[in-house]
């Protein structure tokens, strides 16, 4: 469990989720349910059930959405008219605000950066070849992605492992080259839209900033403080069950967390990032 604590050491490595985090994909998927739905008389994707698919991968959040559509549809079936929508929508994805002059001061003030996303490779292609002002700040080495072999089943967000993957990834560099002390988890800023992927940030022992979508925001009104201690990702009614682990990531109100509307003028000083004058 994250202790409370009043200090911080400052921010040296920034950990990212993509959809709905970097870029608008969030919409763009709902978009797609929604075409299936309502080629079966279904109604449109609510956000109740919206947000527990949010941040898992691909299998696991098929299998809510399956369970609550009620859909005449395999696993499979439904995972082949998923992908075939995706692959006209993905590629019109776009960054979302402060997303682009975020990564560039990051990048200008040393700050190392990776990328922990449950996309899998094939949607990651479809969303970001088009935007390598964006994606271009994160090198192969540094994507984690959410059929990556070294995450284990059951073992994707809300677990800690991608996020422990891709700390590990940027460490993995610094012992290469010797010129500076490993990154620790409390060193780490981890950044997420989604309910689940703050839980894993929580558990990995990592800072974490959550910037959610709008109507997810309206949903979980009054829930705030639990969501930033990690605390309600995997128990939502209708989650997966044995993802959650024995012991509670965090506290409410212990620092550890903390809520961003927009990612617009992002406070850097307050997280210990020292900018350069021109900044």
């Amino acid at each position: 469990m994250s202790p409370s604590r009043i200090g911080f050491p400052p921010i040296r490595a920034c950990l990212f989720d993509m959809d709905g985090l970097l870029i608008d994909t969030e919409d763009l998927y709902t978009a797609c349910n929604n075409v299936i739905l309502h080629e079966y008389g279904r109604p449109s994707l609510p956000w109740k059930i919206k947000a527990l698919i949010q941040g898992r991968p691909g299998p696991e959040s098929r299998e809510i959405f399956r369970a609550w559509a009620q859909l005449p549809l395999t696993h499979s079936e439904l995972a082949s008219r998923q992908a075939a929508l995706q692959r006209k929508i993905f590629p019109s994805a776009q960054p979302l605000p402060g997303i682009t002059t975020l990564l560039h001061t990051l990048s200008e003030n040393n700050i190392h950066m990776a990328l922990a996303s449950s996309s899998n490779l094939v949607n990651f292609t479809h969303k970001t070849t088009h935007l390598p002002h964006v994606f271009s700040y994160f090198t192969p080495s540094r994507r984690i992605l959410g059929d990556d072999p070294r995450i284990r089943p059951g073992k994707g967000k809300p677990a800690p492992d991608i996020y422990l993957l891709a700390l590990e990834a940027i460490n993995r560099e610094i012992r290469a080259e010797g010129k500076e002390m490993e990154i620790s988890p409390d060193e780490c800023l981890v950044f997420e839209d989604s309910v689940t992927g703050v839980e894993a940030g929580r558990k990995a022992g990592m800072r974490v900033v959550w910037c959610p979508h709008p109507e997810l925001l309206k949903i979980r009104k009054g829930q705030e403080k639990e969501i930033l201690a990690g605390l309600t990702g995997s128990q939502f009614p209708g989650s997966l069950k044995g993802t959650r682990e024995d012991q509670s990531p965090g506290r409410i109100d212990d620092g550890w967390g903390e809520l961003f509307e927009s990612l617009v003028g992002f406070p850097f000083a307050k997280y210990g990032i020292t900018m350069d004058d021109e900044y």
